[in-house]
């Protein structure tokens, strides 16, 4: 087990909680918290060792293309693929966006 911490800027502070995914085979969860302004923060344990470029490299594909709101981001993976990392990621912002 490996544990991965990442920081990108951010605006505000988000206002709501949303939790996405499941630990499990080829799966990941995803905690989405408010978080500190101006810093987007994701913690990563993950099963596979050696995988931090892969995430940063994800992680700056994904955020780059918009602004986010400050949050706290906690992933436990078990060994998800980029793909699937991706759409709980987007999962989890769209929960945070609907009412």
């Amino acid at each position: 087990m490996e544990t991965l911490s990442f920081e990108f800027p951010a605006g505000q502070p988000g206002q709501r909680r949303a939790l996405v995914g499941c630990v499990g085979s080829g799966d990941l969860e995803a905690i989405f918290e408010p978080g500190t302004p101006g810093t987007l923060s994701i913690q990563v344990v993950t099963s596979v060792n050696g995988s931090a470029p892969r995430w940063q490299q994800l992680f700056q594909r994904m955020f780059r293309e918009q602004q986010l709101p400050a949050l706290n981001i906690s992933i436990h993976d078990f060994g998800a693929t980029p793909g699937v990392v991706r759409l709980r990621l987007e999962q989890g912002l769209e929960e945070l966006t609907h009412e």
